[in-house]
């Protein structure tokens, strides 16, 4: 099954909105603090040229194999989920069943004919209050 990858929205599911490296986002000078205008044109420039060669360098050299890590590190959470996880989970639920059956039945066989004999014995108590 091959899948078209859309190459200009990367981020489909905004799942690096904290990642905020545009110059706008990371350098600002506030009023009363401005340096130069060439000073900051060009540190645009440098800060720019700078953050994306270096991305691209890094994303070449390790993009690819880090993908491959990730792609083996979910791989493996499936499968663990799948073939551990899930099943142990609904064993769980199974024998859980069965114990709230079993605490159930003990419950209405043993505690709630006591309790009921208990509240015959104590439904006839009349309580008077006297003021003197």
């Amino acid at each position: 099954m091959t899948v078209e990858i859309d190459l200009i929205n990367r981020d489909p599911n905004n799942l690096n909105d904290h990642v905020k490296v545009l110059f706008e986002e990371v350098l600002a000078e506030p009023d009363g603090a401005h340096s130069m205008d060439c000073v900051w044109k060009n540190s645009y420039k440098c800060f720019e040229c700078c953050k994306g060669c270096c991305y691209k360098i890094l994303t070449l050299i390790c993009g690819i194999p880090l993908a491959l890590c990730w792609g083996c590190e979910f791989a493996f959470i499936t499968f663990w989920h799948v073939w551990y996880v899930t099943p142990c989970m609904r064993a769980y639920m199974i024998n859980c069943g069965c114990l709230q059956k079993f605490y159930g039945t003990c419950l209405s066989c043993y505690l709630q004919p006591l309790c009921e004999a208990f509240s015959y014995c104590f439904s006839n108590i009349k309580v008077t209050n006297l003021s003197g």
